[in-house]
Formats: C-alpha cells, structure tokens, sequence
C-alpha cells in the first residue's frame, strides 16, 4: 500500500471513530460500560496512549532497533489498565485535547517518512496499522454497538 494510501485510509477510520462518539454530551461520555467497563472518555484516553506508543516504536523501527515488549508491564492488558490509571485524573476535556493532539502529532511525523517504509510487508506499516486504523475501527464498532442497544 502506498503511503498516499495509508494516510487516506487512517483519516478515514479517524474520522469514523470520531463520529462514533460526535454529539454524546460530555455525561454520557464519561459513562462507564461503552466498551468493557470503560467510558467513552476511557477509550479516547486508550486510542492516544497508542498514539503515543506509534510515536515512540515507529522511530525504533525506523531504526531497525528492536522494539520493547509489552511483558515488562504484565503483557498488553497490563500496559492499557496502567496507561488507564496514569490517564485518570484527567478531565474531560484535557482528554480529548491530548487525543487531537497525539493524532496531530502522528500525521506530521508519518508525512516525513519515506513511501517505501509503507509497503503492506513492513515491520513499520504493520505496527502502523495495529496503533491508528485497525485500533480506530475496531474502537469505533463497539461504541456504535453501545449508542445502537443503549
């Protein structure tokens, strides 16, 4: 896949992850049980603390250094219960800033990588994938399940 098309497709899951939760008032937001035991607010906290994982591991790749296991924090489970916990005193809105921020962040430094270190077989865009657009998607599902039964 061409980085022209990487790019187009996370803005387009971006897009759609961000209208799964476009006109939820902010009490809603911060209901828990939208995703597992999660609110709304929890998964925006999530998706930018993989955000910020991208923009630490994409560069070791770059690299061609080796990238840090999650069984130093007890596996991925762990790693997102511990970001969850280091993200909980955050308001609402410093929430949803440090997510736009984050994704902002990524797409500047995604524009200066070279188009080769986008093909689908890369380390680079596999890791890519996992962090923005798949993660988006699959976070987007579940809160439209959740808005649909509610």
């Amino acid at each position: 896949m061409s980085k022209e098309r990487v790019l187009t497709r996370m803005e387009q899951e971006w897009k759609a992850f961000l209208d799964s939760f476009a006109g939820l008032t902010d009490s809603i937001l911060m209901e828990s049980g939208a995703v597992g035991h999660w609110s709304i607010r929890d998964v925006l906290a999530h998706i930018a603390s993989w955000e910020e994982e991208a923009l630490k591991v994409l560069p070791l790749i770059l690299e061609g250094k080796p990238i840090p296991r999650y069984t130093r924090y007890g596996g991925i489970d762990a790693f997102n219960a511990q970001e969850q916990e280091r993200k909980r005193h955050l308001r609402l809105e410093l929430v949803k800033d440090e997510l736009l921020a984050t994704h902002q962040r990524l797409l500047e430094f995604l524009i200066e990588i070279p188009d080769s270190m986008f093909s689908s077989k890369s380390r680079f865009a596999k890791r890519l994938r996992l962090d923005t657009y798949n993660h988006y998607r699959e976070h987007a599902h579940q809160i439209n399940k959740w808005r649909a039964d509610r």
